[in-house]
């Protein structure tokens, strides 16, 4: 039985809410062995048997509207996948970087060449975007809530689902998991 991240977009804004419990329920109740919630932004760490991802994906999906009214697109990482994001940490090498102010966007899919290209050419200074894989690092020097960059506009231009979470997250879900398959 394999471990796998998911993480919920949109959850707790808004007025789409859902209660922690209410979602680890849901988990449990799809099939899903386990579920570990970390804090109330829609993560859940949980086992399956269940290899095809995509299908996994879509029955998280498709449970979550039926329950609770609502369409939360639902991005999926496997302990290996979530580890390897953080291997890549564009800025591990370099000091001074803040967690707080350090996301990681979980992207859907791989955006295309022309939306890479178009990525490429937004003015994000002072903030800093590497994009790698189905991830995209954003480091937002002055906090997040200060940022010009036009989040609308590189959510379009990359024209896949995306959910951020910084990186004191990541780490955490990362240990999570890894508890969970016995790792730690």
């Amino acid at each position: 039985m394999g471990v796998v991240i998911s993480l919920l977009r949109g959850i707790n804004l808004g007025g789409r809410t859902i209660k922690m419990d209410a979602l680890r329920a849901l988990y449990e109740s799809i099939d899903l062995s386990e579920p570990q919630t970390y804090v109330a932004s829609g993560n859940v760490i949980f086992k399956t048997k269940e290899r095809n991802l995509d299908r996994l994906r879509k029955r998280i999906e498709d449970a979550i509207e039926k329950k609770f009214g609502f369409h939360s697109n639902v991005i999926l990482r496997t302990t290996a996948e979530l580890r390897d994001t953080i291997a890549r940490n564009p800025f591990a090498k370099r000091s001074g970087i803040e967690p707080g102010k350090f996301l990681v966007t979980f992207l859907g899919n791989h955006p295309d060449k022309p939306a890479l290209e178009r990525l490429g050419k937004i003015k994000a200074d002072p903030e800093e975007l590497h994009i790698d894989g189905r991830e995209l690092y954003i480091y937002f020097p002055n906090g997040a809530g200060r940022s010009k960059l036009p989040w609308a506009s590189v959510e379009k231009i990359l024209g896949v689902p995306g959910t951020a979470r910084n990186w004191n997250s990541v780490v955490k879900m990362l240990e999570i998991a890894e508890k969970m398959e016995g790792l730690l």
